[in-house]
């Protein structure tokens, strides 16, 4: 992975980009600290992917599964007609 100034991957995005689908993913820096990451688009992809859980995933996960409070038969308050 090549690292490239913000100076330089503005001044030669072009090349930037044909380093990025030759070689993989290119790291930006702004004074000296990481700031973005070109990556090609089929990398991208196949991240955001693995990174989203299915929809099988999250049933089976304890993800919001939580005691619910319901109040005994008989017990609950209602509303009079002039409270709506």
């Amino acid at each position: 992975m090549n690292t490239w100034p913000v100076q330089d991957a503005k001044a030669r995005f072009s090349e930037m980009l044909d380093a990025c689908l030759k070689d993989g993913p290119q790291l930006v820096t702004r004074r000296g600290t990481e700031a973005a990451m070109l990556v090609p688009v089929a990398e991208w992809k196949r991240l955001t992917a693995e990174a989203r859980p299915s929809l099988k995933a999250l049933l089976m996960s304890d993800i919001g599964r939580t005691e619910l409070n319901i109040p005994a038969r008989g017990q609950a308050k209602r509303r009079t007609a002039t409270e709506l």
